[in-house]
């Protein structure tokens, strides 16, 4: 700090700097936690523009990679150098990817920046948490933790529906650029305010080859599960090769940690039955909701007849049930007890009602459609309510359940696991989709239709259906196939219905592997238990 801090007698910063701080924090944090899902709503927008269906995860994918190996590697690195340098350096990276994204103009640029916003915002995200500790006596951290974890929830939901309203009347393209701007400002007043750490940690030992296995792990199975019915089948070399590659370097990552002097991620903490079933619990249900945040609007257009910016709004009851939720659980947390395993329970079961009931929406058009838009918003409350007790519950459950000592390193845990949940989420999900839309195009266009079509449009169409998701492209299909004398409009029209119905199809069979993934979840929470202070589990 720049008073004399030291290890055994922390000295707080001046007030004014700590308020001013925690307002750098609190701003760099909320701008990178709203571009992991700003994509969300404005993906639609991206593939009606470039093109690239067939990739339609990967831009959140590629942020989640890199955000996932960030997290651990920066966590450990600012101990050493100290918080201010590298949330600095975070803010300027993330400042760069967002600019290069909103500049794409193809979505192999998009896929590769947002990369380069993901190292930024991971940096971001790492520092915010930690840098509670730079601010804040021990007694005082957790309210400000939990202050954060509000603005994380709130700008996780945020994000869709103010990229829908950008990408409406502006472009997508602004999304990004607009929030390149703001971090302008977040970041001049971070690098004049923020203190500066007294080192307490020797550099000495520094766990570089460990850095360099969680890297080998986790990008080549990123890049296998997204490739999969993509680019490659599942019995590909390309796939088995990176799979088995990517394995072999998490065994060798866990070697690594379990030998060295100054670990990044201590596996001793894990040994912890509740820290464990916590983790299983947060990657399970952090799978589901990236997926379910992400394919949510495309769902709401397709079927529901939505536009871009009423597509993003539809999602504002997740941001109120997520925020309502986290604030009952940890009122009755306070309250009523350490409930632990009840309330997991309980919250994960809400997760998987709501995303059950979601995913029976699609099925034979039984619903009018203002009584589906009805339901929607009404399942999506339940399934965020659930999702905000799970965040609220195991928060608190882990912290409780290390030493003192390990609070931050268990805290760096979960958010490790939340994002590699999410990463694995998408990924998967994206296979999911993209091949059942295959598979159910060649089931839903009857031969009749399929006969008077030109050559090679049915092909095309399943690799990139531009034309349900952008208007102008609907209507060139239309003026194509009655130029070409081989269809008029009506058999436009019947093939696009016919599309519609089968991307639908394709979107419920992917809300059914979310809820499964939740289900698997509340399993995970029977096995939840706590000790207390009188060493009894809950």
């Amino acid at each position: 700090m720049d008073g004399g801090e030291t290890v055994g007698d922390f000295a707080p910063p001046p007030r004014r700097q700590v308020v001013l701080s925690l307002v750098c924090v609190g701003l760099a944090m909320f701008l990178a936690a709203l571009s992991q899902t700003v994509v969300a709503s404005i993906m639609t927008s991206i593939v009606a523009d470039l093109g690239g269906f067939d990739r339609y995860t990967w831009p959140a994918t590629s942020y989640l990679v890199a955000a996932t190996v960030a997290y651990p590697i920066v966590g450990r690195l600012s101990d050493i150098y100290g918080r201010r340098a590298f949330l600095i350096a975070g803010i300027a990276i993330f400042i760069v990817g967002s600019a290069l994204v909103g500049v794409s103009a193809s979505m192999n640029q998009v896929i590769a920046f947002r990369l380069v916003q993901g190292i930024g915002g991971g940096i971001v995200m790492t520092c915010s948490y930690v840098s509670i500790a730079d601010l804040f006596r021990p007694e005082d951290r957790g309210k400000f933790v939990g202050v954060l974890g509000a603005l994380y929830a709130v700008a996780t939901v945020v994000g869709p529906i103010m990229g829908a309203f950008v990408a409406e009347w502006l472009s997508w393209h602004w999304v990004f650029l607009f929030i390149a701007l703001a971090g302008v400002p977040v970041l001049a007043l971070t690098a004049w305010i923020y203190p500066r750490s007294v080192l307490l940690t020797r550099a000495e030992g520094l766990d570089y080859p460990g850095m360099a296995a969680l890297v080998l792990a986790v990008a080549p199975v990123a890049l296998a599960l997204s490739s999969v019915g993509v680019l490659y089948s599942w019995d590909a070399p390309q796939v088995i090769g990176l799979l088995a590659f990517g394995l072999a370097m998490a065994g060798l990552f866990v070697a690594i940690e379990s030998r060295s002097r100054s670990p990044i991620m201590p596996l001793g903490i894990y040994r912890d039955r509740a820290v464990a079933v916590a983790m299983v619990i947060t990657l399970l249900t952090a799978a589901s909701l990236h997926g379910f945040v992400l394919f949510l609007p495309l769902y709401f257009q397709v079927a529901l007849g939505a536009s871009v910016f009423q597509a993003g709004s539809l999602l504002a009851p997740m941001l109120l049930g997520i925020v309502v939720g986290a604030i009952l659980a940890g009122q009755m947390l306070s309250r009523v007890g350490g409930h632990y395993r009840l309330q997991a329970l309980v919250s994960t079961a809400l997760m998987a009602g709501g995303m059950y009931l979601f995913s029976t929406l699609g099925d034979g058009g039984g619903f009018a459609r203002n009584r589906s838009v009805l339901y929607s918003q009404l399942y999506l409350m339940v399934t965020a309510l659930g999702f905000g007790g799970v965040v609220a519950t195991l928060s608190v459950a882990v912290q409780n359940a290390v030493p003192y000592r390990d609070v931050g390193v268990a805290t760096a845990a979960l958010q490790f696991s939340r994002s590699l949940g999410g990463m694995m989420g998408l990924a998967i999900t994206g296979v999911v989709m993209v091949q059942r839309f295959r598979l159910g195009v060649e089931a839903a266009v009857p031969d009749d239709l399929g006969a008077v079509l030109p050559t090679g449009l049915l092909a095309a169409v399943k690799d990139d259906p531009r034309a349900l998701l952008d208007p102008a492209t609907a209507r060139a299909l239309r003026e194509s196939l009655a130029e070409t004398g081989m269809g008029d409009v009506m058999v436009a029209d019947r093939l696009l219905n016919q599309l519609n119905l089968a991307l639908t199809d394709a979107l419920s069979d992917v809300f059914t592997v979310l809820w499964i993934a939740v289900a698997l979840s509340f399993a995970a929470a029977l096995c939840l238990r706590v000790r207390n202070e009188d060493g009894q589990r809950q």
